[in-house]
């Protein structure tokens, strides 16, 4: 367990940002919201689901009956394909034209799975079409970055529970994007090395904050870690872009992730809600020898299944701040991870 027992801040090194880590603050009493759990769906298919095989989505498009992953345009999606936005550069009200495009990929068929309960076979599968789908954007000359994420539960925004990700493809770089290829850049030009590698071996070293190992990835608590419960998967061997991944990494990395996300499920007793993101290099046609590919994932549960962190006041206003030091989170992880 973590021997910090005073507040301090610590850097991120990804962003540059800071943390502030308040190690007593879990002590307080708790006389905050508390949200409701509704039971899980147990059905492998729901008739109103837009998701679900054979069913009609919200604009009559109808899907096909498929098995296994099934990936398609968003029918709503957050980004226009073309922009004829007046574009102002200068001034105080500045604008820029953002445009791209949007996909949805469905993991599996069975409405009541998500990745702590598919297979691994069936994980591997998912893996496999989004490290498609990235290709396919990254391709495109007209994209600059392809975002693959996941929100899942209500507590998360999730507007459907049926298992699934996301894949947002932009033609500028997202702002958190920027900051890392920024951070990674500078250490690499000014070391010689991988930030991320170098970050990696130095955690493997510790020992304190790894929470699970398998044979091509490591997942761990960031040292500078915002969430209660934060993990970063990262690759045991260094590329930029999931397609670059070797059949047995993307074995691993299904496990990893069945591993980490299942370790929530038991550690807070209920189909654990989380946002989870890949971070591959930019697609903007550069060689990237600083960049190494990198998953995030956000868990926002704090002391159980119905009380979550929640990032305002100071955090919104100041900086972030967290209540448990990672050393201590996955110190907590590593038993659910056996």
């Amino acid at each position: 367990m973590s021997t910090i027992s005073q507040s301090h801040a610590r850097k991120n090194i990804l962003t540059g940002e800071w943390v502030l880590v308040s190690p007593n603050r879990l002590q307080r009493p708790w006389q905050g919201q508390v949200e409701s759990v509704r039971p899980a769906e147990n059905l492998r298919h729901v008739h109103d689901c837009y998701l679900c095989p054979g069913n009609q989505r919200a604009d009559n498009h109808k899907n096909p009956d498929y098995r296994g992953p099934f990936a398609f345009d968003n029918d709503f999606p957050a980004l226009s394909p073309i922009t004829d936005v007046e574009v102002v550069s200068g001034g105080l009200f500045q604008n820029r034209s953002d445009s791209g495009s949007c996909r949805v990929m469905c993991y599996t068929e069975q409405h009541n799975k998500r990745l702590a309960t598919m297979s691994v076979i069936a994980i591997e599968a998912a893996l496999e079409t989004l490290c498609n789908e990235f290709t396919l954007f990254d391709q495109n000359q007209a994209i600059n970055y392809v975002q693959i994420f996941e929100n899942r539960g209500e507590m998360m925004g999730c507007s459907n529970q049926h298992p699934h990700a996301q894949i947002w493809a932009t033609t500028t770089l997202p702002n958190e994007i920027n900051k890392e290829l920024r951070e990674q850049v500078t250490w690499h030009t000014s070391h010689g090395s991988q930030l991320l590698v170098d970050y990696r071996d130095s955690e493997i070293k510790k020992e304190s904050r790894i929470i699970f190992v398998a044979n091509h990835f490591i997942a761990l608590v960031p040292y500078w870690g915002v969430w209660p419960y934060e993990a970063m998967l990262l690759p045991l061997r260094s590329f930029a872009a999931p397609d670059e991944m070797k059949p047995e990494e993307i074995t691993d990395l299904a496990i990893t992730l069945k591993t980490v996300l299942s370790a929530y499920d038991k550690m807070f007793d209920t189909s654990a809600p989380y946002s989870m993101g890949f971070h591959p290099r930019p697609s903007d046609g550069s060689l990237h020898p600083e960049w190494m590919f990198h998953v995030h994932i956000y868990p926002p549960l704090l002391r159980s299944a119905t009380i979550r962190k929640h990032l305002v006041g100071f955090e919104m206003l100041a900086m972030p701040q967290r209540d448990i030091t990672p050393e201590d989170a996955a110190a907590t992880l590593r038993n659910y991870c056996l």
